[in-house]
Parts: C-alpha cells; sequence; structure tokens
C-alpha cells in the first residue's frame, strides 16, 4: 500500500550520467547552480542544476581525480588527481585552468580555506602542504604521517587543519606553529575521510571498519560511535546547522544520523554498487552524491529550514554551549526540531526523463553504539530503471508543474526569464575570466622579473671576469 509522500523526507531531484567510471568526489557550488564531480575517468564534470543549462567536461589531468572542491566565492574548482597534480579551474565553458605539482605522490585531498586564500593537500607521499590561492606559492608542509594520507581540511576559522591518514590516526595540526597538537587513533581500520563540525569544535572521521567516529577537539574524547553500514564508509558530511550527518559507504548506502538525538535518522538507498561520495550545499537545502556507478545523483534534504537560522543564531549568542553532546540528549543545547523517523511506505520521484524513484518501508535500523538504544529510521529506495513506477512519477512531478505553471503567470514571461539568466550567467563567466586573466599576467609579470634578474647577474658576472682580466 502507498501511502502519501512526506515533505519532511529526503527526495531524489535528478540524476546525472556522463561519467565513463567512477564517480570518486563531489561538491556543490555556493550559488546553487553548479555541482562539481570528478571520476577514475581523468575527467572533472560541471553540472548544471538547472535543466536547459549545458554541463562541462574538463579535461586536462592524465590520471584519476581524487578529489575536487569549490572556492568560498564558486570562481573557482580546484582537483586533485593521481597525476600528481592540482588544478585551479574556471567553471565555465571555456575550461580555463591552472595546473602545478603539488605532491611526488598522488594528492588525494584539496580543500580551500574559508577565506578562500589557500590550499591544503593531501598526498601518498606521506605529507600535507599549504598553498596560497594566489599564484599557487607553496607554503609550508606537515609530514608526521608515517602512511598514506587520505583527507586534509581546515577549520571553519582557519586556524587548524585535520588529516587522516593509513597509519591509523587522525591527526590535529595547529596552522600556525605548524605542530600536531593531538593524534585520535584508529584502532580497527583508518579513516578515509575526514571533516571538522560547523562550530570547529568537533570532527568526524569515516572510518573503513564500517562506523563513523565524532570527537570533541578540545576534551580529545569521542562523543558519538555509529556502526551503522555493513561496509568501509568512503566519505561524510555536515549539514551546516550542525545538527545532521550524512555519510556514504561500500554497502551502497547513504545514512543521515541526527546528531542531537544521537541515531540513525534515514538509509537511502540509489546507487548499484558503492557510494563513494556525499556532500552537503552551503546552505543545507540539497546534498549530492556519486558512487561505482558513474552517477551522481542530487537529493534534496527537506529538512527544517528554521532549524539552521536558530543554530546559526545561537551559534554566535553562546559560544561557551557550541559543539555535540557527548552522551545524553539533556546535555544539547540546540533545540531539537529534526523530523521524526518513520517506519511507512512512501513514493519518492525523480525529476528526471531517465528513472524513476519510489520508496519502501524498513523498520528496524539500530542507533549509535554510544546509545544503547534501538531506533527505527526510514529507508529510501531506488529500485530498477527498467521497471519504473508510473503513479510514483506522476504525484512526485505534479507539484513541479504547478510551480513552474505559478512562476511563468507570475507576470514575467519564461522566455524573459530565461534570456535574464542566460546573461547573469555570462556576466559570471566574464567575471571568472577576467580573474583568471589577472592570475597569469601576475605569474608573467613574476616570470620576467626573474629573467631581468637573471640578465642583471650575467652582466655583473661578465665585469668581474674582464675586471680580473
Amino acid at each position: 500500500m502507498v501511502a502519501v509522500y512526506d515533505a519532511s523526507d529526503p527526495s531524489l531531484e535528478r540524476n546525472f550520467k556522463g561519467h565513463k567510471d567512477s564517480v570518486t568526489c563531489v561538491d556543490i557550488n555556493c550559488n546553487m547552480k553548479q555541482i562539481a564531480t570528478g571520476s577514475k575517468d581523468s575527467c572533472v564534470m560541471i553540472w548544471n542544476m538547472k535543466p536547459q543549462m549545458r554541463s562541462y567536461r574538463l579535461a586536462g589531468h592524465t590520471d584519476a581525480v581524487t578529489c575536487v572542491h569549490f572556492s568560498p566565492s564558486g570562481h573557482l574548482v580546484a582537483s586533485a588527481s593521481r597525476d600528481k597534480t592540482v588544478r585551479l579551474w574556471v567553471p565555465s565553458l571555456k575550461a580555463e585552468s591552472t595546473s602545478f605539482r603539488a605532491h611526488i605522490g598522488t594528492v588525494r585531498s584539496v580543500n580551500f580555506s574559508a577565506d578562500g586564500q589557500s590550499l591544503v593537500t593531501a598526498s601518498d607521499d606521506k605529507t600535507i602542504k599549504v598553498w596560497t590561492v594566489h599564484r599557487q606559492k607553496f607554503l609550508f608542509s606537515l609530514s608526521q604521517h608515517i602512511n598514506w594520507v587520505r583527507c586534509a581540511k581546515f577549520s571553519p576559522d582557519g586556524r587548524l587543519i585535520v588529516s587522516s591518514s593509513d597509519d591509523k590516526t587522525v591527526k590535529l595540526w595547529d596552522r600556525n606553529s605548524r605542530e600536531c597538537v593531538h593524534s585520535f587513533y584508529e584502532h580497527a581500520g583508518y579513516a578515509n575521510h575526514v571533516e571538522f563540525h560547523p562550530s570547529g569544535t568537533c570532527i568526524a572521521a569515516a572510518s573503513t571498519d564500517n562506523s563513523v567516529k565524532v570527537w570533541d577537539i578540545r576534551t580529545h574524547k569521542m562523543l558519538q560511535h555509529y556502526p551503522v553500514h555493513s561496509g568501509a564508509v568512503n566519505s561524510l558530511s555536515f549539514h551546516p546547522s550542525g545538527n545532521f550527518l550524512i555519510t556514504a559507504a561500500n554497502d551502497s548506502t547513504l545514512k543521515i544520523m541526527d546528531l542531537l538525538e544521537g541515531k540513525l535518522l534515514y538509509t537511502l538507498h540509489g546507487h548499484q554498487g558503492p557510494a563513494s561520495c556525499v556532500a552537503f550545499s552551503r546552505t543545507g537545502e540539497y546534498f549530492a552524491s556519486g558512487g561505482n556507478d558513474d552517477q551522481v545523483m542530487v537529493w534534496k534534504s527537506n529538512f527544517d529550514c528554521t532549524t539552521c537560522e536558530d543554530v546559526r543564531f545561537q551559534h554566535n549568542t553562546a559560544p561557551g554551549q557550541q559543539g555535540i553532546s557527548a552522551n545524553s540528549t539533556a546535555h544539547v543545547p540546540y533545540p531539537s526540531r529534526a523530523p521524526k523517523p518513520r517506519s511507512q511506505t512512501c513514493s519518492v520521484a525523480e525529476v528526471s526523463n531517465t528513472t524513476d524513484w519510489h520508496a519502501v518501508s524498513h523498520p528496524h535500523n539500530p542507533g549509535p553504539s554510544s546509545h544503547n538504544q534501538t531506533t527505527h529510521s526510514q529507508s529510501i529506495r531506488a529500485p530498477s530503471t527498467h521497471q519504473p513506477p508510473p503513479q510514483a512519477q506522476a504525484r512526485a512531478s505534479s507539484p513541479q508543474h504547478q510551480a513552474q505553471a505559478q512562476t511563468s503567470d507570475g507576470g514575467v514571461s519564461s522566455a524573459l526569464s530565461s534570456t535574464l539568466e542566460r546573461i547573469v550567467n555570462q556576466l559570471d563567466i566574464l567575471t571568472q575570466t577576467v580573474s583568471i586573466l589577472e592570475q597569469r599576467l601576475t605569474l608573467t609579470e613574476d616570470k620576467l622579473k626573474e629573467c631581468l634578474e637573471n640578465q642583471v647577474d650575467i652582466v655583473q658576472q661578465q665585469q668581474q671576469l674582464h675586471s680580473q682580466g
């Protein structure tokens, strides 16, 4: 029996097919118009959220792309690769980029600082390096890991760096002193991915032991442990409110945890094979995932938007109460307004012509081991594309058509709206192009300066030789 779709449940909006091999990484632009993905096919793809806008394939790397990350302004996207280089792209049709050899081994991770001025990279050469975005100038290296470094991220305030390695440690670094201030140890596996909580007081690690751990960086204690997957966890992302955490794993599922209640909230089935990456948008309204099935899926969170505003306000007004509760929801400073998990069947459809989706009930899922309880979570599943449910498609697509009709009748014609949108996009491209040209001009000036200095040195050497002769 099919029930009425609940608007507070995550829903699949679109899926993209274009990569020729497994999708390894994903990020969403702050303007909510573009999604960047990397793949083992050596290409970076820029997908446009609006159907009428074309997508771009950015070719330049000579081996698998391991990580992509948009700059805070959205005008640049950085990519890391097995070819040992990092590229900075303008995400537009011209696909202009600058490349620099960052490491002597595979570059596993690249991440912009919150101010957009710095990059941090992690590599199989066991080092973490920090660079300037302007001119890609090397600043310093961190080198206490004794095995491949899988991931490195800046803290929200830019003062700390967190890294994870195959040496089974997660290290916390002070950016100013360049010292490791603490090491967290993984005993059963190593962390594939690590990330700061939006408050900057906690970190979460996705581990090969099929679990996710959340640590407090002030007390160095583990706050929560979620052994909810049946395969290695490849990626995770915090909702910007700090209330939710999403994971992607080899068991082909995405899972959403409610950090305030300390329990599993949703299990999402969509990818055919391991889910390799997942990321929330900067607003938390959407999240995107990629997998070994070469597909990119875009989901709408449908979380309560007022929760995000409440939490941001409390982060600013009560700094002494930031962070995640260690063991009990009684100590959580945030209002718990998360959607309640249900055990019911509801219909979900993708707004695409390629695949239709629906949900089935999954009544029982274990919560985190730090809470000795069993919770009910909802499982949303995507069936085979060969047998789409027509009723689900009609039910989910009709609100979209109604919204489009209301927009068209609102006084501005759809043709004019589309034209204005294209003009704005062209202006964005011009702005980005000018920025790249400025960077190239600066590089040219630097090279000319070096040439002049070399000529002066040569002239001085010749004068010295003449004087000695």
